[in-house]
């Protein structure tokens, strides 16, 4: 996939989470490969010129963390332009300006989806930021504010007529939040509505089936992922695999999830130390847990995890607990094994989500 002069090998991307898709989590979801363009932590633009070290820590990178955007918001073009040019003097690949965010805090400012109340403002901000820097500007946003205010073909047009090299539009609205169904159709007349740049299809991606058939029924050029890969790490890989030869490749094993685990940690504890990273594990790990199947005995064991050392502990304790629940050959019976995550846009079809681990 082309993005302005940058060649991105993958046209799968990791769309940002806040407090979780930082770069342990990209460093570990990297190495299972299939992953293109990742995306930093929104990062209020203020903040970055300001040299605010909270700021900085949620933009942190590495040279195996690449290709990477760093996704800025805020309401002020003057600000959003003079901090994509100091992200591009420390060597920044690709900018995003966040016209997508629906929190309640950031809008009220006139930042993420507030944004796209005013096309022609929205607009004027992505030319200066595009006017001002050598590398290619990119947006996030939604299909609109609300129902009665779906305006993404109209900003989509406006936004590439201002030069921007790309484009992610999440298939829902601002009052939808994170709930409700993804708009297919929405996200089709976004594509239909550009000629030149390409469009990413976002939301509820959960799936390598998902992510086909958001890209067949919209004409995206790619898709974007959030959720679907806590909820299945390998999400990428699969997909690239699923387009490529249509075969679903093998889910992970037990042990493969846990080595993820530990990668995982492991690269927290290096970022933020032990005490901290083990702090925001505590809030990650049941999303893992949906892979295991039965899991609230491992749930309760990490619920206050304080240590890389408990975390061992509580994944012994953890494999002695499910063996009842395996059969002579080590693997989940089939009663216990995980209901898979299926998309808004396909329930009541053949979701084909992720292959059960091999356990």
């Amino acid at each position: 996939m082309q993005i302005g002069g940058l060649e991105i090998e993958s046209n799968l991307s990791l769309s940002p989470i806040a407090g979780y898709t930082n770069l342990p989590f990209r460093l570990a979801l990297r190495r299972l490969g299939g992953l293109g363009l990742a995306t930093t932590d929104l990062v209020n633009a203020r903040s970055v010129l300001e040299r605010n070290p909270k700021a900085f820590k949620l933009i942190e990178t590495s040279p195996q963390d690449q290709p990477l955007a760093v996704q800025l918001f805020g309401a002020v073009k003057e600000v959003i332009r003079d901090a994509a040019i100091l992200m591009e003097s420390m060597g920044c690949p690709v900018i995003d300006i966040n016209m997508g965010c629906p929190v309640r805090k950031v809008c009220k400012v006139g930042a993420g989806c507030a944004m796209m109340l005013d096309v022609k403002k929205s607009a004027r901000m992505a030319a200066a930021v595009v006017d001002a820097v050598n590398i290619p500007v990119t947006v996030k946003m939604r299909l609109g504010w609300d129902r009665e205010q779906v305006i993404a073909p109209e900003l989509a047009k406006a936004l590439e007529d201002a030069g921007i090299s790309a484009l992610t539009v999440h298939g829902r609205t601002r009052d939808q939040g994170f709930g409700g169904d993804v708009d297919l159709s929405g996200i089709r007349n976004t594509v239909n509505a550009v000629s030149g740049i390409p469009v990413i299809g976002n939301g509820d991606v959960v799936s390598p089936a998902a992510a086909k058939t958001m890209m067949d029924e919209t004409g995206c050029a790619g898709v974007a992922i959030g959720r679907g890969a806590f909820y299945n790490p390998w999400i990428f890989y699969q997909t690239e695999r699923f387009l490529e030869t249509g075969v679903l490749p093998p889910g992970p094993s037990i042990n493969d999830i846990i080595d993820f685990m530990r990668r995982h940690l492991d690269l927290l504890i290096e970022v933020f130390g032990e005490t901290s990273a083990c702090r925001m594990f505590r809030k990650i790990t049941p999303w893992y847990a949906r892979l295991f199947g039965p899991s609230k005995e491992f749930r309760k064991l990490t619920a206050n995890l304080a240590s890389r050392q408990e975390f061992e502990t509580a994944i012994s304790r953890y494999l002695e607990w499910r063996k009842e629940f395996i059969d002579e050959d080590g693997k989940l019976n089939n009663k216990y094994l995980p209901e898979p995550p299926v998309a808004s846009f396909m329930r009541g079809g053949n979701d084909q989500s992720i292959t059960p681990p091999v356990r």
